[in-house]
């Protein structure tokens, strides 16, 4: 029985054509974890380097995560980190010359910079009973798709 998908949607028919995307999230964490990271005092290193090439590597590695993707000549990928208070925003940019966009490139990095975040303060966001009281990803969202110049 099928249900209409065969397989990888072609796109050999279509151009190449400059593409850009940027997508966003949040990462809510604990003062005591925002005060660690901020002054260099987590167990596993600095977070938001560590965080940046999880972010970096996950955009490449899209097509493994997501079994629809296709593998894209990324260009470019910009990763920044700001504070909202006590949360960790990710904003991220992917750039490419190719047939399809890049936006689940770009949605893929942000989630993998966060969680990668939230890994190295872990120990950190634990209440007393190991749970995540105040601990959460939220707001993933592409803010910018483009396609042609």
């Amino acid at each position: 029985m099928s249900n209409g998908i065969d397989g990888i949607v072609p796109i050999g028919h279509k151009p190449i054509v400059e593409r850009s995307a940027v997508a966003t999230g949040l990462l809510r964490l604990s003062a005591d974890s925002a005060d660690a990271i901020r002054n260099g005092l987590i167990a596993k290193g600095d977070v938001l380097e560590a965080s940046t090439v999880a972010a970096i590597q996950a955009v490449k590695d899209t097509p493994r995560i997501i079994p629809h993707c296709h593998v894209i000549p990324i260009e470019g990928c910009n990763v920044s980190w700001d504070w909202e208070e006590d949360s960790l925003r990710c904003t991220l940019s992917v750039s490419a010359h190719w047939k399809t966009g890049v936006e689940m490139e770009a949605i893929v990095g942000v989630s993998a910079g966060l969680l990668c975040a939230w890994d190295m303060v872990k120990s950190l966001e634990k209440d007393a009973h190991g749970q995540y009281p105040e601990t959460q990803i939220e707001s993933i969202q592409v803010l910018e798709k483009k396609k042609g110049s």
